[in-house]
C-alpha cells in the first residue's frame, strides 16, 4: 500500500531551524518527483519545494535560500531542511508524490497526513 508519512514538525522560535522527513512505503521515491507543500490557517495550500527523480531541486521564492530539499534513497525518505524560520512559515506541511518524474506544482496523486510547524516566540 502506497503511503507517505511526514515527521519532524514542532514549535520553533523565529530564526530557528527544523528538518521535516517524508518517508515512503509501497513505492520507491527516487523514481518519482516528490514535493513539499504547506497550508496556513485561512490560506490556500502552496508549493514550497520539489525534488525530481534526477535530483533537480526547485523552491518557491518565499523559501529560496532558507530551505533545502534532499533525498536519502537508502531510507526511501525526502527531507526538508528549514533554516532562518519566520512566523509566516507557520503552517501544516505536506509531502506528496507527483505522477511524473519531473517537478511542478500540480498532478500530485498521493499525500501524507501533514506535520505542524509553528514559528513563534
Amino acid at each position: 500500500q502506497l503511503q507517505l508519512v511526514e515527521s519532524g514538525g514542532a514549535l520553533v522560535q523565529p530564526g530557528g531551524s527544523l528538518r521535516l522527513s517524508c518517508t515512503a512505503s509501497g513505492f520507491t521515491l527516487n523514481y518519482e518527483a516528490i514535493g513539499w507543500f504547506r497550508q496556513a490557517p485561512g490560506k490556500e495550500r502552496e508549493g514550497v519545494s520539489c525534488i525530481s527523480s534526477g535530483g533537480y531541486t526547485y523552491y518557491d521564492d518565499s523559501v529560496k535560500g532558507r530551505f533545502t530539499i534532499s533525498r536519502d534513497n537508502a531510507k526511501n525518505t525526502v527531507y526538508l531542511q528549514m533554516n532562518s524560520l519566520k512566523p509566516e512559515d507557520t503552517a501544516v506541511y505536506y509531502c506528496a508524490r507527483r505522477r511524473v518524474s519531473f517537478c511542478g506544482w500540480t498532478d500530485y496523486d498521493s499525500w501524507g497526513q501533514g506535520a505542524q510547524v509553528t514559528v513563534s516566540s
